[in-house]
């Protein structure tokens, strides 16, 4: 191989590795924070949640916000779904009937990345009885104070 050729291929891995280590870098520092009631960004973040838990208990669906944090193209919720006006959802008579025994509630987990110009849902748990996410490798690479500890 050429030496200029080594070079300029050397030189466009280092930028290339510098790039990385950059955006990354400014990822884990981006502080998380909630987005205030009213504004888009909060609104979208429930609607992408929205159809997991309609498919589940059927709609109309609204959520008492519990916890949500977003830091850069990340965000987190815990939400507690309800019919509007704040009507208790009757499991039993839902998709989630034979597991009602088994869980915890209806408070909806979601860790979810702001991808292709929407958020998407990268992974859930509805009434989850532990901390389902401890020891998930996905989860020890987001920014701290994202996920509650």
């Amino acid at each position: 191989m050429p030496k200029a050729l080594f070079v300029r291929m050397f030189r466009a891995l280092a930028a290339v590795s510098l790039l990385l280590l950059v955006s990354a870098a400014h990822a884990q520092a981006e502080k998380p924070y909630e987005p205030a009631r009213g504004t888009q960004e909060r609104k979208d973040l429930m609607n992408a949640i929205r159809p997991l838990v309609e498919a589940r208990v059927s709609p109309p669906v609204e959520f008492v916000i519990d916890r949500l944090r977003v830091s850069g193209n990340w965000a987190f919720a815990i939400v507690s779904p309800q019919r509007p006006g704040g009507k208790p959802i009757d499991l039993s008579a839902t998709a989630l009937r034979e597991q009602a025994d088994y869980m915890d509630g209806i408070t909806t987990y979601a860790l979810l990345v702001r991808a292709y110009g929407r958020w998407n849902i990268v992974d859930y748990a509805i009434g989850p009885t532990d901390v389902f996410w401890s020891g998930d490798p996905l989860y020890d690479q987001l920014t701290p104070g994202l996920v509650p500890r």
